[in-house]
């Protein structure tokens, strides 16, 4: 394996790809052993959906704890960033050393209520830019990867074989604007009803009639952000707009849209050049689009900065919760 001054090689990268999706259909077990349980506790009263809440971080923590375990085991001097971990307050900085970021369970509320549109969301950081992404939601059986330079595909059970990302050429995809277009959204954690309304007026622009609105064809809240992200890059979905996810929830994403010709930047005031910076990974706010066809007049990527432009130039500025 590298030491801490090379960038991991193509051939590392894949040796730690296999390893990293093994890893995530052992955590899928145990994903699908923790909706059982929460949703046996929630079948009763007030106090059975408590418990089932508890539960919920309970599995969170044995999710990110057999990975953590299962990465210092093959991997003793890679880092790790984890949803829980961090939250109890083991917050390491980012370095130039190989570092995994964690969310080990993507989609709680999805979670709870037995929605089956949850994951997990293992991505890999090197040099400070992400370089390796593995999304797994076990109960669909569906499982994205993406890798530096390799492309990204889906795995299902319909398909024995992988399948390239995106699904339909993006030669036969052309996006010349928001209009017809589908986007993910979702409400946030944050509930104020300064943050509330601006969402809403933000969802009103993108799907009203001119002149105010640009007549998106509709929204779609998965729940997930990495999720959004793999439909994004299947091109199942045409944007994803988030405000105030954390790099856990997004790294392992990121990889996926861009392998798959899609184009991720961050906040209205970054540069949209389509390059992930350690300041757009952790600034929170990202904007997702996925491949498009080039036109005679702009290439695939000019058409995405266009249309981030046109994004941003149409929703609020929506104030970080905590």
């Amino acid at each position: 394996m590298a030491n801490n001054l090379n960038p991991l090689s193509p051939a590392e990268l894949q040796e730690i790809l296999e390893f990293t999706i093994e890893l995530a259909r052992k955590a899928g077990a145990l994903m699908l052993e923790g909706s059982q349980a929460i949703q046996s506790a929630g079948a009763g009263g007030v106090s059975e959906k408590i418990n089932a809440v508890d539960l919920v971080t309970e599995y969170d923590v044995k999710v990110e704890d057999l990975v953590r375990g299962e990465i210092a085991r093959e991997y003793p001097h890679f880092q790790f960033i984890g949803e829980e971990s961090y939250s109890s307050g083991t917050r390491p900085p980012l370095t130039d050393v190989p570092t995994y970021c964690v969310d080990p369970i993507d989609g709680t509320t999805n979670f709870v209520h037995g929605f089956p549109n949850a994951c997990i969301s293992l991505g890999l950081i090197d040099k400070r830019v992400p370089v390796l992404g593995v999304i797994y939601n076990p109960f669909l059986d569906h499982l994205y990867t993406g890798v530096r330079g390799g492309g990204s595909y889906i795995h299902t059970r319909l398909h024995p074989e992988p399948q390239r990302l995106p699904l339909a050429p993006v030669s036969t995809r052309p996006l010349l604007s928001l209009a017809g277009a589908l986007i993910a959204v979702e409400w946030g954690p944050d509930r104020r009803p300064e943050a509330i309304r601006r969402r809403v007026n933000s969802f009103s622009r993108l799907v009203g009639a001119p002149p105010d609105g640009v007549m998106a064809h509709s929204l779609r809240s998965v729940g997930s952000a990495a999720l959004n992200l793999a439909l994004v890059a299947q091109g199942a979905v045409d944007l994803y707009w988030s405000i105030g996810c954390w790099p856990w929830d997004v790294c392992a994403g990121i990889v996926i849209v861009q392998e798959a010709g899609g184009f991720v930047t961050g906040s209205k005031d970054v540069s949209h050049d389509g390059i992930v910076t350690e300041a757009i990974l952790t600034g929170r706010r990202y904007l997702a689009i996925r491949g498009v066809a080039e036109t005679p007049e702009e290439s695939s990527i000019e058409v995405q900065k266009r249309i981030a432009r046109k994004f941003y130039d149409t929703v609020e500025d929506i104030p970080l919760g905590e």
